[in-house]
């Protein structure tokens, strides 16, 4: 009776436990958290949304919109990013799973550099490392300055604007001050082509 007494107490302690767990764990910490991140950064934890003139959701500043059609054909009126393993699908956000010593993964890198030099009017030797990489997500809207400013001369062209205006467009999306100190200066490639369709009439 006595052994039977304690196992309910036991288990009578462990379900306060799992309830006050439950309580803490399950509720008071996540609606604590999504409070203080709608108080301090709303912008950031709603998706960092951007919406167009009228409202409505545009693009997330968080996640690259695919600048290739179903058969790989990159549009050259926008600026592209970096390679995807997922097509710039969101719902399978993923790398590619190549190991450094993969055929596979060099011969996408060397068919990326010849398809870039191509398209930009460059030597192989140009293109530099993240237009033949795909990042870790494969949603990654950052590319280095140097790959942005490649594009440069073919996104001015395709819709009818000078090189320096596209320029000035890119550089004000160059991070810098604290957000490139804490990495390396990139470029959102997502805000630069919204700019540019802002810019140049087009949506």
């Amino acid at each position: 009776m006595n052994t039977l007494t304690g196992y309910l107490r036991q288990a009578l302690t462990a379900l306060r436990f799992l309830l006050a767990a439950t309580l803490v764990l399950g509720v008071a910490y996540p609606l604590a958290v999504f409070g203080a991140g709608q108080l301090i950064a709303p912008y950031q934890a709603n998706g960092s949304i951007i919406r167009d003139d009228g409202g409505a959701p545009a693009a997330s500043a968080l996640i690259a919109q695919a600048s290739a059609d179903e058969n790989g054909v990159q549009d050259p009126r926008w600026f592209h990013a970096r390679p995807s393993a997922v097509n710039w699908d969101p719902a399978t956000s993923s790398a590619s799973n190549l190991g450094p010593n993969d055929p596979k993964l060099l011969q996408a890198v060397e068919a990326n550099r010849a398809a870039v030099a191509a398209e930009e009017g460059i030597s192989e030797s140009e293109v530099p490392a993240d237009a033949v990489t795909a990042s870790g997500s494969g949603l990654d809207p950052h590319i280095s300055p140097e790959y942005a400013l490649l594009q440069v001369s073919r996104v001015a062209a395709a819709h009818g604007m000078s090189p320096e205006e596209v320029r000035a467009l890119v550089l004000r999306h160059t991070s810098s001050g604290l957000e490139a100190l804490l990495g390396q200066p990139s470029v959102n490639v997502t805000l630069v082509n919204l700019d540019v369709a802002a810019s140049s009439g087009q949506r």
